[in-house]
């Protein structure tokens, strides 16, 4: 008689939060140039990436298109796993004083963060 013997490996992925991590609204001006040339391309449709740059990590966010100006993007949460950054934005509407002002506005969110070579997840 013969035996086979199969070995099969199941990974587990740590997706428990190790800490939150530290960060800073980037204004346009901070922005590394390369970047801001990467969001002006991308910015009429919602797009999710990353840069980095001298020992710091960039987040974009951005939610595309909008009828409307005065929208804000809130950072819920950005925290380190075993093997991964997450990052959870929200879009937060304008106010009835800007829903009749038809003026396209393309609204985005650069979060500047220690460089912690893990891959980001956006939430």
């Amino acid at each position: 008689a013969v035996f086979l013997l199969c070995s099969c490996s199941i990974t587990k992925e740590d997706g428990d939060k190790v800490q939150d991590l530290d960060f800073t609204v980037v204004s346009e001006d901070e922005i590394p140039p390369e970047l801001l040339s990467m969001i002006e391309e991308k910015k009429t449709s919602p797009f999710k990436m990353t840069f980095q740059d001298q020992g710091f990590l960039y987040i974009g966010v951005g939610y595309g298109e909008q009828e409307t100006a005065g929208y804000s993007i809130a950072v819920n949460e950005l925290y380190e796993t075993g093997n991964a950054v997450y990052i959870d934005t929200n879009l937060i509407g304008p106010g009835p004083e800007e829903k009749g002002k038809l003026t396209p506005t393309y609204p985005y969110v650069v979060i500047k963060t220690e460089n912690v070579n893990k891959s980001v997840v956006f939430d």
